[in-house]
C-alpha cells in the first residue's frame, strides 16, 4: 500500500480549476518533486493535502487513512509537516521557541498543568528541547549556536533552516517542502539538498516542489509534473527530461503551436 494515495483531486476556484482530476501515489521513503510552471497548481496540491485548502472532490489517503475532512492540525497528528513557499515564524520568538512549537500538538501539558507546573511539566519541557536540539544539530552550525537569537535575526537561509528543522521536530511520516531552495545560492543550495537525503535516510517520505531543475534531477526518485492544473506526466528525472510534454510546458512550445 502507498503511504500516500491522492485519486482525481479536483479545485475549482471560481470557473478556474487549480487542479483538475489529479491523481498520484507516493511510497514510503521516497524523495518525490512536484514541478510545473508557475500557477500549475503544486501549492494548492499541498495545501489540499494539509487541510488547510480542501478539494471539492476527489481522494486523499494517507496510511489508508481519508484526509478530506480533517483540520490541519489533525492531518498534523496523522503525521504529515510542511513549510511554506513564504516563510511563515514566529519573529519575535527564539530559533528554539520556534522550533518547539513543532512539538506542542505531541505534549500533555494544558493550560492548569502550565501555571501549577507538576514534576511531569518540566520533565516534559526538557524532553521538548533535547528533541529540538537534535534536530537542529542536523544543519550543523547553522542553527545551534543562534538558539536564543530572535527568527528575524537570522539570515533568509537559515530561516528556510529553521522551518524546516520546525517541520522535522515533530517526527513526520511525511515532510512537505514548498520550494525550500527558493533564493539560495549554490552553496546554500547544495545544503538543501544534502539536507534532503539526510533527512529521508532518517525515515522520513519527503514530496517537495522545487523549480531549480538541477536539485530535482539531483536528488528525486521520481518527478511529477503539473501544468495547468493537470498532472503531464510522471517518471524517473531521465524520463521527465525527455518528456516532450514537459519540454513545451517549460519551454512555451504549446503557445507558440497555437500562435501559428
Amino acid at each position: 500500500m502507498s503511504l500516500l494515495e491522492i485519486n482525481n483531486v479536483t479545485k475549482d476556484f471560481g470557473g478556474l480549476k487549480a487542479l483538475n482530476d489529479v491523481s498520484l501515489q507516493i511510497s514510503d521513503r521516497e524523495i518525490i518533486s512536484l514541478i510545473g510552471p508557475n500557477g500549475a497548481g503544486k501549492t494548492t496540491l499541498f495545501n489540499c493535502i494539509t487541510g488547510t485548502m480542501p478539494p471539492d472532490s476527489g481522494s486523499i489517503k494517507f496510511k489508508g487513512i481519508e484526509l478530506l475532512g480533517l483540520q490541519p492540525h489533525e492531518v498534523a497528528r496523522n503525521g504529515i509537516a510542511r513549510t511554506f513557499q513564504h516563510i511563515r515564524l514566529f519573529n519575535r520568538m527564539t530559533v528554539l521557541d520556534n522550533v518547539m512549537v513543532g512539538r506542542d500538538y505531541k505534549g500533555r501539558t494544558g493550560i492548569i498543568s502550565a501555571l501549577c507546573r507538576p514534576p511531569r511539566v518540566g520533565r516534559e519541557e526538557r524532553a521538548s528541547e533535547e528533541k529540538c536540539r537534535e534536530v537542529m544539530a542536523l544543519f550543523g552550525e547553522r542553527l545551534l549556536p543562534r538558539l536564543n537569537q530572535y527568527a528575524n535575526m537570522l539570515s533568509y537561509a537559515n530561516r528556510r533552516r529553521l522551518e524546516i528543522a520546525r517541520a522535522l521536530v515533530s517526527e513526520p511520516r511525511l515532510i512537505l517542502l514548498d520550494e525550500p531552495t527558493a533564493g539560495m545560492n549554490p552553496h546554500e543550495t547544495q545544503g538543501i539538498v544534502d539536507l534532503i537525503r539526510l533527512i529521508r535516510d532518517r525515515g522520513h517520505t519527503v514530496f517537495v516542489i522545487e523549480h531549480k531543475m538541477k536539485v530535482v534531477m539531483t536528488v528525486s526518485d521520481r518527478v511529477v509534473v503539473l501544468d495547468h492544473g493537470e498532472k503531464i506526466s510522471e517518471g524517473t528525472p531521465v524520463e521527465i527530461a525527455a518528456d516532450q510534454n514537459v519540454i513545451e510546458a517549460y519551454m512555451g512550445g504549446r503557445k507558440r503551436a497555437q500562435a501559428e
